[in-house]
Protein backbone atom coordinates (compact mmCIF):
# COMPACT_ATOMS: atom_id res chain seq x y z
CA UNK A 1 0.00 0.00 0.00
CA UNK A 2 1.62 3.11 -0.80
CA UNK A 3 -1.30 5.66 -0.02
CA UNK A 4 -0.80 7.20 3.62
CA UNK A 5 -3.44 5.32 5.85
CA UNK A 6 -6.03 8.10 7.52
CA UNK A 7 -6.78 6.88 10.86
CA UNK A 8 -10.01 8.92 12.34
CA UNK A 9 -9.74 9.31 16.33
CA UNK A 10 -11.17 11.28 19.07
CA UNK A 11 -9.73 14.05 21.07
CA UNK A 12 -9.58 12.49 24.33
CA UNK A 13 -6.39 11.42 25.66
CA UNK A 14 -7.05 7.73 25.67
CA UNK A 15 -8.65 7.70 22.38
CA UNK A 16 -5.48 9.62 20.94
CA UNK A 17 -3.53 6.93 22.78
CA UNK A 18 -5.17 4.01 21.40
CA UNK A 19 -5.16 5.58 17.49
CA UNK A 20 -1.36 6.38 18.46
CA UNK A 21 -1.04 2.76 18.84
CA UNK A 22 -2.38 1.26 16.19
CA UNK A 23 -0.26 3.71 14.08
CA UNK A 24 3.00 2.11 15.60
CA UNK A 25 2.03 -1.08 14.89
CA UNK A 26 1.09 -0.08 11.20
CA UNK A 27 4.13 1.56 11.02
CA UNK A 28 5.92 -1.78 12.18
CA UNK A 29 4.11 -3.71 9.10
CA UNK A 30 5.90 -0.77 7.06
CA UNK A 31 2.50 1.21 6.47
CA UNK A 32 2.69 4.94 7.00
CA UNK A 33 -0.38 6.43 8.61
CA UNK A 34 -1.81 9.79 9.80
CA UNK A 35 -4.00 10.69 12.53
CA UNK A 36 -7.31 12.76 12.33
CA UNK A 37 -9.23 14.39 15.02
CA UNK A 38 -12.70 14.09 14.69
CA UNK A 39 -15.04 15.25 18.03
CA UNK A 40 -18.07 12.99 19.06
CA UNK A 41 -21.11 14.12 20.65
CA UNK A 42 -19.97 11.65 23.16
CA UNK A 43 -17.18 13.99 23.84
CA UNK A 44 -19.50 17.45 23.55
CA UNK A 45 -21.94 16.53 25.91
CA UNK A 46 -20.27 15.89 29.51
CA UNK A 47 -23.00 16.44 31.78
CA UNK A 48 -26.04 14.16 30.83
CA UNK A 49 -25.62 10.39 31.94
CA UNK A 50 -24.86 8.21 29.27
CA UNK A 51 -28.00 5.87 29.88
CA UNK A 52 -30.42 9.30 29.35
CA UNK A 53 -28.40 9.76 26.14
CA UNK A 54 -30.19 6.81 24.43
CA UNK A 55 -28.37 6.96 21.56
CA UNK A 56 -25.94 3.95 21.12
CA UNK A 57 -22.88 4.54 19.12
CA UNK A 58 -22.50 8.22 21.13
CA UNK A 59 -19.01 8.15 20.73
CA UNK A 60 -18.60 6.21 17.27
CA UNK A 61 -21.06 7.40 14.58
CA UNK A 62 -19.06 10.72 13.89
CA UNK A 63 -16.59 8.68 12.87
CA UNK A 64 -18.84 6.22 11.21
CA UNK A 65 -20.05 9.27 9.24
CA UNK A 66 -16.36 10.91 8.65
CA UNK A 67 -15.23 7.26 7.09
CA UNK A 68 -18.21 7.11 5.02
CA UNK A 69 -17.42 10.60 3.37
CA UNK A 70 -14.18 9.02 2.90
CA UNK A 71 -12.33 11.94 5.02
CA UNK A 72 -10.55 8.57 7.00
CA UNK A 73 -9.97 5.07 6.23
CA UNK A 74 -9.80 4.05 9.42
CA UNK A 75 -11.41 4.40 13.57
CA UNK A 76 -9.96 3.24 16.12
CA UNK A 77 -12.55 2.47 19.14
CA UNK A 78 -12.84 1.20 22.72
CA UNK A 79 -14.47 -1.69 20.98
CA UNK A 80 -16.61 -1.81 24.44
CA UNK A 81 -18.09 1.78 22.74
CA UNK A 82 -19.01 0.69 19.31
CA UNK A 83 -23.25 -0.92 18.42
CA UNK A 84 -23.52 -4.33 18.15
CA UNK A 85 -24.48 -3.88 14.32
CA UNK A 86 -22.03 -1.74 12.75
CA UNK A 87 -22.83 1.19 10.49
CA UNK A 88 -24.17 -0.06 6.69
CA UNK A 89 -21.18 0.36 5.05
CA UNK A 90 -18.75 -0.33 7.79
CA UNK A 91 -16.89 -3.14 8.66
CA UNK A 92 -14.75 -4.28 11.34
CA UNK A 93 -11.11 -4.64 9.91
CA UNK A 94 -8.99 -5.67 13.48
CA UNK A 95 -9.56 -6.45 17.02
CA UNK A 96 -5.97 -6.03 18.81
CA UNK A 97 -5.29 -8.30 21.60
CA UNK A 98 -7.46 -7.14 25.05
CA UNK A 99 -5.98 -5.47 27.65
CA UNK A 100 -7.34 -6.14 31.38
CA UNK A 101 -11.19 -6.19 31.23
CA UNK A 102 -11.87 -5.57 34.56
CA UNK A 103 -13.67 -2.52 36.42
CA UNK A 104 -11.23 -0.32 39.28
CA UNK A 105 -12.81 1.19 42.01
CA UNK A 106 -10.81 4.75 42.76
CA UNK A 107 -11.22 5.25 46.49
CA UNK A 108 -10.85 9.10 47.53
CA UNK A 109 -9.41 8.53 50.42
CA UNK A 110 -9.90 5.12 53.09
CA UNK A 111 -12.19 1.79 52.09
CA UNK A 112 -13.30 0.81 55.05
CA UNK A 113 -16.99 1.45 53.54
CA UNK A 114 -16.37 -1.43 51.59
CA UNK A 115 -16.19 -3.89 54.75
CA UNK A 116 -20.01 -2.94 55.34
CA UNK A 117 -22.87 -4.03 53.12
CA UNK A 118 -25.14 -2.50 55.12
CA UNK A 119 -23.41 0.57 55.71
CA UNK A 120 -23.69 4.15 53.26
CA UNK A 121 -21.04 5.64 51.00
CA UNK A 122 -21.72 7.74 47.53
CA UNK A 123 -20.20 5.80 44.76
CA UNK A 124 -19.52 7.61 41.09
CA UNK A 125 -20.27 5.87 37.56
CA UNK A 126 -22.24 7.26 34.67
CA UNK A 127 -22.36 3.57 33.80
CA UNK A 128 -26.06 2.01 34.50
CA UNK A 129 -24.30 -1.45 34.50
CA UNK A 130 -21.55 -0.56 37.22
CA UNK A 131 -24.38 0.97 39.04
CA UNK A 132 -26.09 -2.05 38.98
CA UNK A 133 -24.26 -4.26 40.13
CA UNK A 134 -22.48 -2.09 42.65
CA UNK A 135 -26.10 -1.67 44.26
CA UNK A 136 -26.54 -5.58 44.36
CA UNK A 137 -24.05 -5.47 46.59
CA UNK A 138 -24.46 -2.44 48.66
CA UNK A 139 -28.03 -1.80 48.28
CA UNK A 140 -27.60 1.31 50.88
CA UNK A 141 -25.11 3.23 48.89
CA UNK A 142 -25.77 6.15 46.83
CA UNK A 143 -24.61 6.65 42.98
CA UNK A 144 -23.91 9.75 41.75
CA UNK A 145 -22.98 10.90 37.88
CA UNK A 146 -20.04 10.87 36.63
CA UNK A 147 -18.68 11.81 33.22
CA UNK A 148 -15.91 13.37 31.17
CA UNK A 149 -12.56 11.87 29.88
CA UNK A 150 -10.47 10.09 32.56
CA UNK A 151 -8.45 13.10 33.60
CA UNK A 152 -11.55 15.08 34.34
CA UNK A 153 -12.97 12.19 36.41
CA UNK A 154 -10.21 11.48 38.46
CA UNK A 155 -10.44 15.22 39.33
CA UNK A 156 -13.75 15.21 40.09
CA UNK A 157 -13.09 12.06 42.88
CA UNK A 158 -10.54 14.01 44.38
CA UNK A 159 -13.01 17.38 44.36
CA UNK A 160 -16.38 16.22 45.19
CA UNK A 161 -17.67 14.26 48.44
CA UNK A 162 -17.43 11.25 47.30
CA UNK A 163 -16.17 7.76 48.62
CA UNK A 164 -14.88 6.89 45.28
CA UNK A 165 -15.68 6.13 41.73
CA UNK A 166 -15.67 2.96 39.24
CA UNK A 167 -13.26 3.28 36.05
CA UNK A 168 -12.27 0.53 33.33
CA UNK A 169 -8.67 -0.68 34.36
CA UNK A 170 -7.68 -0.37 30.76
CA UNK A 171 -8.32 2.98 30.53
CA UNK A 172 -6.49 4.26 33.02
CA UNK A 173 -3.84 2.01 32.46
CA UNK A 174 -2.87 2.82 29.33
CA UNK A 175 -2.17 6.28 29.93
CA UNK A 176 -0.36 5.65 32.99
CA UNK A 177 -3.26 6.99 35.46
CA UNK A 178 -3.80 4.33 37.61
CA UNK A 179 -3.70 5.57 40.90
CA UNK A 180 -1.71 3.33 43.75
CA UNK A 181 -4.77 2.68 45.87
CA UNK A 182 -7.23 1.66 43.15
CA UNK A 183 -9.37 -1.92 44.06
CA UNK A 184 -10.07 -4.51 41.34
CA UNK A 185 -13.45 -5.13 41.39
CA UNK A 186 -12.84 -8.80 40.56
CA UNK A 187 -16.75 -9.98 41.14
CA UNK A 188 -18.03 -6.95 38.79
CA UNK A 189 -18.64 -8.98 35.24
CA UNK A 190 -17.49 -6.10 32.51
CA UNK A 191 -19.22 -4.70 29.53
CA UNK A 192 -19.20 -6.59 26.79
CA UNK A 193 -15.44 -6.20 24.43
CA UNK A 194 -14.45 -4.18 27.59
CA UNK A 195 -10.65 -3.61 27.31
CA UNK A 196 -10.53 -4.29 23.95
CA UNK A 197 -9.60 -2.14 20.61
CA UNK A 198 -11.12 -2.39 17.46
CA UNK A 199 -10.16 -1.12 14.14
CA UNK A 200 -13.02 -0.02 11.39
CA UNK A 201 -13.17 0.91 7.34
CA UNK A 202 -15.70 1.04 5.22
CA UNK A 203 -16.49 -1.93 3.24
CA UNK A 204 -14.89 -3.16 0.11
CA UNK A 205 -11.83 -1.29 1.14
CA UNK A 206 -9.33 -3.67 0.46
CA UNK A 207 -6.20 -1.53 1.19
CA UNK A 208 -7.47 -0.88 4.63
CA UNK A 209 -8.69 -4.21 5.32
CA UNK A 210 -5.61 -5.71 4.03
CA UNK A 211 -3.21 -2.89 6.41
CA UNK A 212 -5.13 -4.05 9.14
CA UNK A 213 -5.07 -8.00 8.64
CA UNK A 214 -1.78 -8.49 10.70
CA UNK A 215 -3.64 -6.59 13.42
CA UNK A 216 -6.39 -8.70 14.59
CA UNK A 217 -5.62 -11.04 17.81
CA UNK A 218 -7.87 -14.19 17.02
CA UNK A 219 -8.54 -14.87 20.37
CA UNK A 220 -9.61 -11.74 21.12
CA UNK A 221 -11.63 -11.43 18.54
CA UNK A 222 -13.11 -14.40 19.41
CA UNK A 223 -14.25 -13.62 22.87
CA UNK A 224 -15.37 -10.07 22.29
CA UNK A 225 -17.51 -11.51 19.17
CA UNK A 226 -19.31 -13.68 21.47
CA UNK A 227 -19.98 -11.23 24.65
CA UNK A 228 -21.39 -8.85 21.77
CA UNK A 229 -23.52 -11.29 20.45
CA UNK A 230 -24.64 -12.08 23.79
CA UNK A 231 -25.08 -8.03 24.18
CA UNK A 232 -26.80 -7.99 20.89
CA UNK A 233 -29.51 -10.67 21.05
CA UNK A 234 -30.65 -8.89 24.76
CA UNK A 235 -30.74 -5.92 22.85
CA UNK A 236 -28.39 -4.20 25.30
CA UNK A 237 -27.50 -0.69 25.22
CA UNK A 238 -26.08 1.75 26.97
CA UNK A 239 -29.35 1.90 28.96
CA UNK A 240 -29.44 -1.90 30.25
CA UNK A 241 -27.48 -3.32 32.49
CA UNK A 242 -25.78 -6.39 30.37
CA UNK A 243 -22.14 -7.77 31.23
CA UNK A 244 -20.51 -10.38 29.74
CA UNK A 245 -17.23 -11.73 29.66
CA UNK A 246 -15.41 -14.35 27.45
CA UNK A 247 -12.15 -16.03 28.29
CA UNK A 248 -9.59 -18.91 26.27
CA UNK A 249 -7.98 -21.27 28.73
CA UNK A 250 -6.77 -24.71 27.16
CA UNK A 251 -8.61 -24.68 24.94
CA UNK A 252 -12.16 -24.24 26.17
CA UNK A 253 -14.15 -21.03 26.30
CA UNK A 254 -15.48 -19.83 29.38
CA UNK A 255 -18.35 -17.44 29.29
CA UNK A 256 -20.32 -15.55 31.77
CA UNK A 257 -23.19 -12.91 31.21
CA UNK A 258 -26.06 -11.45 33.32
CA UNK A 259 -28.65 -9.30 33.28
CA UNK A 260 -29.92 -6.66 36.54
CA UNK A 261 -32.36 -4.92 37.25
CA UNK A 262 -31.91 -0.90 37.18
CA UNK A 263 -32.10 -0.61 40.75
CA UNK A 264 -29.99 -3.79 41.09
CA UNK A 265 -31.82 -5.75 43.13
CA UNK A 266 -32.84 -8.14 40.61
CA UNK A 267 -30.45 -10.77 38.25
CA UNK A 268 -30.17 -13.57 35.93
CA UNK A 269 -27.27 -14.96 35.64
CA UNK A 270 -25.58 -17.71 32.97
CA UNK A 271 -22.35 -19.35 32.76
CA UNK A 272 -21.10 -21.88 29.77
CA UNK A 273 -17.90 -23.83 29.09
CA UNK A 274 -17.73 -25.26 25.90
CA UNK A 275 -14.83 -26.69 23.63
CA UNK A 276 -12.71 -24.07 21.64
CA UNK A 277 -14.46 -26.22 18.76
CA UNK A 278 -17.97 -25.40 19.62
CA UNK A 279 -17.98 -21.66 19.97
CA UNK A 280 -20.39 -21.37 16.87
CA UNK A 281 -23.52 -18.98 17.80
CA UNK A 282 -22.14 -19.01 21.76
CA UNK A 283 -23.54 -15.68 22.80
CA UNK A 284 -26.55 -16.31 21.37
CA UNK A 285 -27.27 -19.69 22.76
CA UNK A 286 -26.10 -18.24 25.96
CA UNK A 287 -28.38 -15.05 25.79
CA UNK A 288 -31.31 -17.45 25.00
CA UNK A 289 -31.08 -19.46 27.93
CA UNK A 290 -30.81 -16.32 29.92
CA UNK A 291 -34.15 -14.77 28.82
CA UNK A 292 -35.55 -18.37 29.32
CA UNK A 293 -34.38 -18.23 33.20
CA UNK A 294 -35.66 -14.90 34.27
CA UNK A 295 -33.81 -12.45 32.15
CA UNK A 296 -36.81 -11.69 30.08
CA UNK A 297 -38.82 -10.56 33.11
CA UNK A 298 -36.06 -8.29 34.06
CA UNK A 299 -35.59 -6.66 30.39
CA UNK A 300 -39.26 -6.09 29.63
CA UNK A 301 -39.28 -4.19 33.07
CA UNK A 302 -36.36 -2.16 32.22
CA UNK A 303 -38.44 -1.65 28.52
CA UNK A 304 -41.30 -0.41 30.54
CA UNK A 305 -39.42 2.12 32.26
CA UNK A 306 -39.75 0.41 35.26
CA UNK A 307 -36.29 -0.75 38.11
Amino acid sequence: MNKVLRIGTRESQLAVWQATLVQQKLAANHIQSELVFIKSEGDIDLVTPLYELGVQGIFTKTLDAALLANRIDIAVHSMKDVPTQLAKGIQQAAVLERASYKDILVPKTDTTFLDNTSGKAIIATSSIRRKAQWLHRYPNHTIENLRGNVNTRLKKVAEQDWHGAIFAAAGLERINLRPANAIDLDWMLPAPAQGAIVIVCRENDNEAMDSCAALNHQPTAICTQIEKEFLRVLMGGCSTPISALAIIENDALIFQGNIFSLDGISSANISKTVPLSQVANLGTIAAKELLENGGAQIAEAIKNGNK
